[in-house]
């Protein structure tokens, strides 16, 4: 009874985190569009789970910062505006170049060139792929969030990171060629060990970011 019941435990956690890793996925390919109520009846039908678990993979991505509650116990993928991103984005100003700084020395030139190659491949693929923008995004900055030594700085960081993504993604392929130099002119800094340098490219690539938002609305 006790090994049925582990496995059955089992299971639903599988199902959970299942649930959690496509809902993520829906989100920030837009297949979820933010302010859009989550009907969950028929997300756990579409899904071919009860909603249980779904309901739990819901309640972590709203701990992650991507849903929030909406009436009646129901969620809605959460929606950021504007002006949200871009005082979450002064934020990132003030925080990150910080972080890339303290990071200087702390980080395996491994990681730098790997960071390296996955820009690379995303540029000279002959196919835009949005996750592959994603990844690589996500690898350059982690490189000096993960190893600033301020654990506090980096979840907040993260945090912001989560916000300004929501935002980013009807966007991102117009990116593709700003985000790949600025983030090279970041991996050169950190790999010369130049704490400077790593302040001013991680500086000049947050203000491209607002000034091409500032752009989108002019």
């Amino acid at each position: 009874m006790a090994v049925n019941e582990a496995a059955a435990h089992e299971t639903h956690e599988n199902l959970s985190s299942q649930a959690h890793r496509i809902v993520s996925h829906m989100i920030h390919t837009r297949r979820l569009r933010g302010g859009e109520v989550i009907v969950e009846a028929k997300l756990a039908e579409a899904l071919g789970i009860s909603r249980t678990p779904l309901r739990e993979a819901l309640q972590r991505l709203e701990g992650e910062g991507l849903v929030v509650k909406a009436a009646h116990r129901s969620f809605m993928v959460r929606n950021v505006d504007l002006a949200e991103y871009l005082q979450s984005l002064k934020l990132r100003e003030i925080l990150e170049p910080e972080a890339a700084a303290l990071a200087i020395g702390r980080i395996d030139r491994g990681r730098i060139r790997a960071a390296r190659e996955e820009i690379d491949a995303l540029v000279s693929a002959p196919v835009y792929d949005i996750e592959t923008h994603w990844r690589s995004d996500t690898s350059v900055h982690e490189l000096y969030i993960a190893a600033c030594g301020n654990a506090v700085m980096a979840q907040m960081i993260r945090s912001l990171r989560v916000t300004t993504r929501l935002f980013e993604i009807a966007q991102l392929a117009d990116r593709l060629g700003p985000d790949s130099s600025e983030h090279i002119a970041i991996l050169d800094a950190l790999e010369a060990g130049d704490a400077k340098a790593a302040r001013r490219a991680v500086q000049t690539h947050i203000r491209s970011l607002y000034r091409y938002a500032l752009d989108l609305v002019a």
